[in-house]
């Protein structure tokens, strides 16, 4: 098992992708299987039609969704993610596509894994921050898997310390970051 984070800083990438306009990349392989926490801003107070769930009431601020890509998918679940927040996925099969194509992302942090801890790490996050209650979680007994703060750093520290510490080097890399424009990386790959 090892950590990932992907956020906006340090990473020596692997694969460009093209997010909000902007160069992108990530240093995880989209097969590899695992848990994942997106970190996403809501720039404004928002109600939206969440499926099952019917009108919830979103506060401007910081979410942060924990899923699981422990399917034949893998972590390919992230860039899905990326992809109907751009509207290129129009698709509305879970809770958090009804809210993606709302907010920004900010990180995404990844276990790789073939265990199942996707509810572990939902409830760690769910013991430090207020829930959306039954979001994402309607095929198991957690409140939830989207969880809120007014905080950028608070959430940011919530979500990476709710993933488990990889073994072996024990070191965190940083997954998803906007690159300079100038880089050139993105002019020949396709969007997310």
């Amino acid at each position: 098992m090892r950590q990932i984070l992907s956020g906006s800083s340090g990473l020596t990438s692997r694969e460009r992708i093209i997010v909000a306009g902007k160069c992108a990349s990530y240093d995880f392989d989209p097969k590899e299987k695992g848990i994942y926490t997106i970190v996403l801003r809501l720039s404004r107070d928002l109600v939206v039609e969440v499926g099952s769930l019917g009108k919830v009431s979103f506060r401007a601020g910081w979410y942060a969704y924990t899923g699981s890509a422990r399917g034949a998918g893998g972590l390919k679940r992230v860039l899905r993610h990326i992809a109907v927040m751009e509207g290129k996925n129009r698709t509305r099969r879970w809770h958090i596509d009804h809210l993606l194509p709302l907010v920004e992302l900010e990180e995404v942090v990844a276990t790789i894994t073939g265990e199942d801890i996707e509810c572990s790490i939902a409830r760690k996050l769910g013991d430090r921050l207020p829930s959306v209650e039954g979001f994402g979680s309607t095929d198991c007994s957690c409140p939830s898997h989207l969880h809120f703060s007014e905080r950028k750093e608070e959430i940011l520290f919530a979500a990476r310390d709710a993933h488990p510490r990889g073994r072996g080097d024990g070191k965190m890399k940083r997954s998803y970051e906007e690159e300079p424009a100038e880089d050139g990386g993105c002019e020949d790959q396709k969007a997310a």
